[in-house]
């Protein structure tokens, strides 16, 4: 059965409305995926410590651990996989804060099952291939990819989730001009509806973590009116 064959990616669902996590569950087996559940929040983070899912399933609002600390928790304890937040609220605050907190999607409830099911894909997508390469380096600066850690003259930096997929993105197109919208595509989502202005913010924090300079960048440089380049 599928629920038990090692081979299938693991997806944990932490939802405390019972009806929704069992939907969830059920439609997420039936595409071929091994599932577990869990109702609050403490057990869903016992449960990603125990199971190691490939991806998270994750209520903003959860009791004994809220959603946003749940996931801040995770991505602390270096917990890589991809979170999508499920959430009643709509508003752009609350989508920034979640994403800011190191979630990789946002999905406003009421939703249907076919955007739930593709947003899952995606974010399974953008998770790095068996075989590619899992370390990006660049003069004294380094990424690698499967532990998400970065390092600049072998120290390392303290860059948030976001931050740290922003620069993957500009490193993996070194000398390539990529527009702010393309890269609040890639690093934010393809349903993203924030401002271009969160690339600027994040490209100015990570400019003070990784440039000699940064009121003078030479590695994160800004192509007028477009965007930003990575020149090593």
């Amino acid at each position: 059965m599928t629920k038990n064959d090692p081979s299938k990616t693991l997806i944990l669902v932490v939802e405390d409305d019972q009806t929704l996590q069992e939907t969830l569950a059920y439609n997420l087996e039936q595409e071929g995926y091994r599932v577990e559940v869990a109702s609050d929040g403490q057990a869903g983070l016992e449960k990603a410590r125990q199971c190691q899912p490939g991806l998270i399933v994750l209520d903003v609002m959860l009791p004994e651990i809220d959603g946003l600390t749940l996931c801040r928790i995770l991505r602390r304890e270096e917990v890589a996989a991809p979170i999508i937040m499920l959430t009643a609220r709509s508003s752009e605050v609350d989508k920034i804060i979640g994403l800011d907190s190191g979630a990789d999607d946002y999905i406003t409830k009421p939703f249907s099952l076919g955007e739930f099911l593709a947003r899952v894909r995606a974010a399974l997508r953008r998770q790095p291939r068996a075989g590619a390469r899992d370390r990006l380096q660049s003069g004294n600066l380094t990424l690698d990819l499967i532990a998400r850690k970065a390092y600049k003259d072998d120290q390392e930096l303290n860059l948030s989730h976001k931050e740290f997929d922003l620069l993957a993105e500009l490193m993996r197109n070194k000398g390539m001009v990529l527009s702010r919208d393309l890269l609040l595509t890639k690093v934010w989502g393809y349903d993203y509806v924030g401002e271009s202005r969160t690339v600027d913010v994040h490209i100015r924090w990570l400019r003070g973590k990784i440039e000699d300079d940064p009121s003078n960048p030479v590695r994160i440089t800004t192509v007028r009116s477009i965007g930003y380049r990575f020149e090593g």
